[in-house]
Order: structure tokens, then sequence, then C-alpha cells
């Protein structure tokens, strides 16, 4: 019932080959996408190290008098001739080079999917618990509004990380890594993912904590994901009450530690009640999530990036986004001029303008999300121009600029009166006391 992966492998790997030498080609419509294979009875020549070898494709028809509960198919088969006194060179590489070479090729030709553990969310993966549409999220690092160094930095590390799989296996580390990717909302963390997945060529499982029930669930979710892939949880910091705050050992924090000891217990006990009555609720723990990262387990997956998405990261557990875990941190915060100069290009079709410098001095000045700016540079109208469209986001920054420093003033202001009113309540009970200790003195 499962389709020969070597098959598929070689098939992919004389792909290639056949298009220059094969005198008939066999076209097929997959997917939205024209496939091009090699036709029966087609003969295809290759070199490996010297060897001449000569690939032809056939097939076994299958017996019309056969009764089966399946319906009986052709099998096509290819095979594969050559001088046997090269066999132990064709038996010991040149099947792995094939096979290897095949691979790589069908992984990038794959239409890409996007995983989830929701039900119902789409064509349902028998392999594991996972349902999947294709992905076609158009992002990439050319069109990311992002410093530009801190943009080569992930790049450049992403670039090492997919060509790095003898370096760990010689260090022997299983091959992933882990980024965690924290800022304000709407600052572009589900974007950078998609691009990392463009970048990579990777399929993205998305983990949605809440759907899973316990530790050993997790685990096997872990089983049913493939190599080259992005592991996606986000908002965790929202999925579960995974912060697993630790008391802490300095000297200073004991007393207030004592003190909080009653209230930390109640809260604990509230936490634990209010979750048993929560129906189907997950009991999924931080040891679980730790040991689905990098426990004994997770290298059985291969080659795959971890992402962490958080808008509050100092709410998660050190445990949880140490380094070795969470390798990469990478902050990604309000909208600068370099930034907004790439939204810009991709909504306005615009380098530059005569009103980049105003733009350019606002944003030093306030704090605006990319997401807010690409909302503003976004024409409203279709035969809205580039200067209606920067004039509207030029009066968003001035007013963001203008609440900013009222709230400012405002902030002032109480700590100012709260200073005055207290040095008022000093001088206040001075007196009283300078004029009771004269009455005092008079009386006596």
């Amino acid at each position: 019932m499962k389709s020969n992966e070597a098959f598929s492998a070689i098939e992919h790997y004389l792909a290639s080959l056949s298009f220059k030498q094969a005198r008939k080609l066999k076209g097929e419509y997959f997917r939205q996408c024209l496939v091009l294979k090699m036709d029966e009875h087609e003969v295809v020549y290759d070199e490996f190290e010297g060897i001449k070898l000569t690939w032809n494709t056939s097939k076994i028809m299958h017996n019309t008098k056969s009764v089966s509960f399946y319906p009986a198919e052709d099998k096509r088969y290819y095979l594969l001739t050559f001088h046997a006194r090269h066999r132990d060179v064709v038996t010991n590489s040149y099947l792995d080079h094939v096979l290897a070479q095949g691979k790589d090729i069908g992984l990038r030709k794959r239409l890409r999917k996007l995983y989830t553990n929701c039900t119902g969310c789409g064509d349902y993966d028998n392999k594991g618990k996972w349902s999947h549409v294709i992905f076609e999220h158009p992002a990439s690092f050319e069109t990311l509004a992002m410093n530009p160094q801190k943009k080569k930095e992930i790049v450049d590390d992403l670039t090492t990380f997919s060509k790095a799989k003898e370096y760990y296996a010689r260090i022997g580390k299983p091959w992933k890594r882990g980024y965690l990717l924290y800022g304000p909302p709407g600052t572009g963390k589900s974007t950078l993912v998609a691009a990392i997945a463009n970048f990579l060529g990777y399929d993205i499982y998305d983990i949605e904590l809440t759907a899973v029930q316990t530790n050993a669930e997790l685990r096997k979710l872990l089983i049913g994901i493939a190599s080259k892939s992005v592991v996606v949880i986000e908002d965790i910091d929202c999925s579960l009450d995974l912060t697993g705050q630790r008391e802490t050992n300095s000297e200073g924090g004991k007393g207030e530690d004592e003190k909080n000891r009653v209230t930390s217990v109640m809260e604990q006990v509230e936490g634990a009640i209010a979750s048993k009555n929560k129906a189907g609720s997950s009991k999924v723990t931080l040891s679980g999530l730790l040991n689905f990262i990098d426990g004994i387990w997770s290298a059985s997956s291969g080659e795959r990036l971890i992402v962490f998405t958080t808008n509050y990261v100092e709410k998660l557990d050190q445990a949880l986004i140490r380094r070795g875990r969470m390798d990469m941190h990478i902050e990604l915060s309000y909208c600068g001029f370099e930034g907004f100069k790439v939204l810009a290009k991709n909504y306005l079709s615009v380098e530059s303008h005569y009103l980049f410098d105003t733009i350019r001095g606002l944003l030093e000045e306030t704090n605006i999300t990319p997401a807010d700016v690409a909302e503003n540079l976004m024409p409203k109208v279709a035969d809205e121009d580039v200067e209606t469209s920067m004039e509207r986001l030029i009066q968003v920054l001035r007013r963001s600029k203008e609440n900013a420093e009222k709230e400012k003033g405002t902030t002032t202001m109480e700590e100012s009166n709260g200073v005055d009113s207290s040095e008022g309540a000093t001088a206040s009970t001075k007196e009283s006391n300078g004029e009771d200790s004269r009455d005092s003195n008079a009386e006596s």
C-alpha cells in the first residue's frame, strides 16, 4: 500500500538525465504542476567515477485473471546495467549516491506542507496525529521588515546549520537548532517563521500545546515529525502554565520568599483546582516539553529547527530558553527606518521619496510596530498615490508621538505630586511635634 521510496528517489535522479537523453518523455499533471518522467522502454546513460552505466525502465503486467481485494496494477521498475568488474563500486558507492541525490531533488521539488495537531484542519496523515495543508506563504527575507544586520546574522546561521550534518555527527549532537523569537505583538514573529521555512525549503509543524493531553502524546507527535522541518510553538507563554518559576538562592531574596510562601501555596492550590475542574485540560508538563526539545527521543526526527515565539520572554522558565535548547534569541522590536524602507518598497514600490526624512525623524521618536506601518502604507483605494499613503503614516506617527508625550507628562505630574504631598505630611508632623514640645515645656 506504500510506494517504494527507493524507486521514487531513482526516478527523481534520472529525471534530470532523461531531459537531455530520452527520445520520449511522459508528462503528468500533479497538483497544479507538470511533471515529466521517462517513458517505458526508454534508455538513459550515466557515468560515475569513470564507470559507464545504463538505466532503462519497464513494467510487469498484472495477471488479469487473478482475484484480489485490491485492484491489480502494472508494476514499473528500473533496470541498471553495468560491467561485472564494477560490481563493488556500484553496490558500495554509486547506488548510495543515486539515492541521496534523488532524495534531495525530491525534497526540493515537493509541495511543502503546513502541519498541525488540530483535528479537522486538513488532510489527515496516517503516519502520525498530524493534519496538513499545502504551505504557500510568500514571506522571504527580502520582503521582511527587519534590521539588515540582524537579518544577515539569521541567514548566515541558517545556511551554516543546513550544511552541518557531518559537524553535528562529529560532536555527538542531534542535528537540530532552537530559535526563540520574542517581542511586542505585530513585530513579525510569525512572518519570520514563514521566511525561515521558505529559505530552507522545510515543512512547518505548528504544535498547539493545549490540544495535547499528555507527555506521551507529545512524544508520539515528535516521532511523526519528518526530517527537514521547522517545529513551531507560538505564544508559548500563553499555551500552558510552563513558566516554572523557581525560588532564588540569593540571600536578599530569602526573606521575601518566606514572606510570600503562603501566598504562593494558595495560588498553586487554586491553580490545581481550576485545572482539575477544567474538562479535557492538558497535562503536558515543563519536564515533558524539555524532553520533547532535547531529550533522547528528540534525536529521532533528523534535521529540524525548533522555534518558540512569545510576547513576554520574562515569563518563561530559564530552563526552557537556555542556550542549547534555544540557541539563538532573536528580539523583534518596533519598526525602524531600515524596516520602513523595506515596507515602502513592498507596498508602494518606492525606494526613495522626499517624505522619507520626515518619517525617519518620527520613527526615532515613537514606537510603532511593522504591522501598523504596513497597514497605513497599504493603499485604501485603487488609484491612491504614494504621497497620500505616506502622509497617512506621518499623521499616525505624529498622533502616536503626542499620545506618548501626554502619557509621559501625566506620569511625571503624578510622581511630582506624590513627592510634594509626602514632604508636606512630614513637615506637618514635625511642626505638630514642635508645638507639642513647646507647650509641654511651657506648662512645666
